[in-house]
């Protein structure tokens, strides 16, 4: 059975060395302030981190809005944006040559096989993770509508690289003061000495001419209780963002909160105990309080008050300087893997798109739960909801009243 697709949903095309990279948004209501100069700088942000390779010095990604957008407001078009490849040579044979031996851990032998081709360059082109700048530049549209027709926030940052890992805990708290921390970084993590600890695995991989990889997360707060659905399997919102985290590229693994620890804990020790504390009733949980998150904010496909906690694993990236044996395709004879122009390390780039994604199937499973034509009627449905939610339980009275 296929997916259905849901109401706000995107689509990007174009290669790591054509002309340029296109994103297309359907389903945004009018109304949204659609923000250039922010997801300008998710993009530079994207481009950054230390590790990055030389491409980043070539190319200063800026978004171009085509369509869906007048004045600064989106009209309930589809929105089409634009991010130029200013390194664009993919018809230059001399700067573009045939690419025959596959780097172990790439698209490229599989692609080959599968477009029945000895030449590796057209796969690597699209596989390329240059897409996710258009994967940013449409996925931030749904980082604006969240944050400008629900209230809801999202943080993401870097939690380890290779061995070296911060312990900060993030909380609804002090995510604001950590989010200038993680700002300060060159490793986008969230304390200076574990971010010099991440710069100096870093050095040493670029030394042995190799990789690294690491760990990303994503908190999103001030979610309601009741987001996504235990109906289907596909409207299952953890199952959505499980999805669109493990379709970045050389994400190996995700997590929802505790994530494999679940597997080694007892139900009695796991499971978040649920207090009501009437005080509260105003809060996004509507006074349903956890002493502790280990679901990670989605109990049975839905969001259940708490903030929703996602982990990606990043493996090194697969163009390792040294090579890796391989072979010739032409030939089919022993040979080290072909060497692209490369990063050592990108998990902190990834931690950008990572942040994005999520926001982006979260704010679809919004929709799809308040949507409507314009961000007024999405909010005024939204709100319904809360009013609705607070009133529980719901009598024969209140509820012709509603």
């Amino acid at each position: 059975m296929s997916i259905p697709p849901s109401r706000l949903r995107y689509q990007t095309a174009g290669e790591s060395h054509g002309p340029a990279l296109v994103a297309t948004v359907l389903g945004v209501p009018a109304g949204l302030t659609i923000d250039t100069d922010f997801i300008n700088r998710e993009l530079a942000r994207r481009q950054g981190g230390y590790g990055r390779g030389g491409r980043q010095k070539l190319e200063t990604d800026t978004v171009e809005i085509l369509t869906g957008v007048r004045r600064g407001k989106s009209i309930g078009a589809p929105i089409t944006m634009l991010v130029k490849n200013r390194d664009s040579r993919l018809d230059d044979l001399e700067k573009t040559p045939p690419v025959h031996r596959p780097r172990p851990g790439h698209a490229d032998l599989a692609g080959s096989i599968k477009w029945l081709t000895t030449d590796c360059r057209e796969t690597l082109e699209r596989a390329s993770a240059r897409e996710t700048a258009a994967r940013v530049a449409a996925c931030s549209i749904g980082t604006l509508l969240l944050r400008e027709v629900f209230g809801v926030e999202v943080f993401g940052f870097v939690r380890q690289i290779e061995h070296e890992r911060t312990e900060v805990e993030v909380t609804p708290a002090n995510w604001r003061e950590l989010l200038a921390v993680r700002d300060a970084s060159d490793t986008y993590t969230l304390d200076e000495s574990t971010s010099e600890r991440q710069r100096a695995a870093i050095r040493q991989a670029k030394i042995d001419k190799d990789t690294v990889g690491g760990h990303v997360e994503c908190h999103v707060f001030n979610c309601p209780p009741g987001v996504g659905s235990s109906m289907n399997w596909y409207d299952k919102l953890d199952a959505r963002i499980a999805y669109a985290v493990m379709g970045i590229q050389a994400f190996k693994a995700v997590q929802i909160g505790a994530g494999v620890r679940a597997g080694e804990t007892r139900g009695s020790a796991l499971h978040d105990p649920i207090r009501y504390r009437p005080d509260l009733i105003n809060e996004s949980h509507l006074g349903f309080v956890r002493d502790t998150n280990n679901a990670g904010g989605t109990e049975g496909g839905m969001t259940n008050g708490q903030p929703i906690v996602v982990t990606g694993t990043m493996k090194p990236i697969a163009t390792i300087l040294q090579g890796l044996p391989s072979v010739d395709l032409n030939t089919k004879q022993p040979e080290q893997s072909q060497y692209e122009r490369s990063d050592i390390c990108a998990v902190s780039a990834a931690s950008v798109v990572m942040e994005h994604a999520v926001a982006f199937e979260v704010a679809a499973a919004f929709m799809d739960k308040f949507g409507g034509d314009s961000t007024t009627e999405t909010q005024g449905n939204f709100e319904s909801y809360l009013d609705l939610a607070r009133s529980l339980p719901i009598t024969p009275s209140s509820r012709t009243l509603a």
